[in-house]
């Protein structure tokens, strides 16, 4: 009975170490999304205890079908996809103000939801990017706002940008829904 109880401990430890640290919490059904792409679903834990305005931001605007049909606007292979801007210019936003920095000691590692912003610190808004590879100068740059825990080979397969041009994509990739997990807002 001891030996069973041991190698099932070992076993849950090396599964453990296998998962990023991130995603080994579950997150409760209010603080995740899931985003339809042409690819498949992608579920995101958003990080209240880090960025509390900015996750409820993303919720709010999620559960009012904001992102719906929002193209990726700037997409850099190896880098991050970036989206949620109405315009699709990467200079818009919502109409709600906004938001002032919460910044955190969370790395921008691949799979991490960070807020975009114009020079200003306290500018996010709605825009939002998810990184494809880790990105250290990004590291109490931004405000990291969640992670995704399931669906990065759809986030992969987004149609990436002309590197010469800041990640403009021609005929962009479009988020075909973005809504709270069930039993969400």
């Amino acid at each position: 009975m001891i030996a069973k109880t041991l190698a099932a401990a070992a076993f849950a430890l090396v599964v453990g170490l296998s998962v990023p640290a991130a995603a080994q919490t579950a997150a409760a059904p209010q603080d995740t999304l899931v985003m339809q792409l042409k690819d498949g679903n992608v579920t995101i834990r958003l990080r209240p205890d880090l960025a509390p305005r900015h996750a409820e931001r993303l919720t709010t605007l999620a559960g009012e079908g904001f992102y719906d049909g929002i193209v990726f606007h700037r997409v850099i292979d190896g880098f991050m996809a970036q989206t949620g801007d109405p315009t699709g210019t990467g200079r818009g936003g919502s109409n709600l103000p906004n938001l002032p920095a919460e910044f955190s000691d969370v790395p921008f590692t691949r799979g991490v939801v960070g807020m975009a912003r114009s020079a200003d610190p306290n500018s996010a808004n709605s825009q939002f990017f998810i990184m494809f590879d880790d990105a250290p100068s990004l590291n109490g740059q931004y405000t990291v706002v969640g992670e995704v825990v399931d669906g990065m080979d759809a986030v992969d397969a987004i149609k990436k940008g002309d590197r010469r041009a800041n990640g403009v994509v021609d005929d962009p990739d479009r988020i075909i829904s973005l809504r709270p997990a069930a039993g969400g807002q």
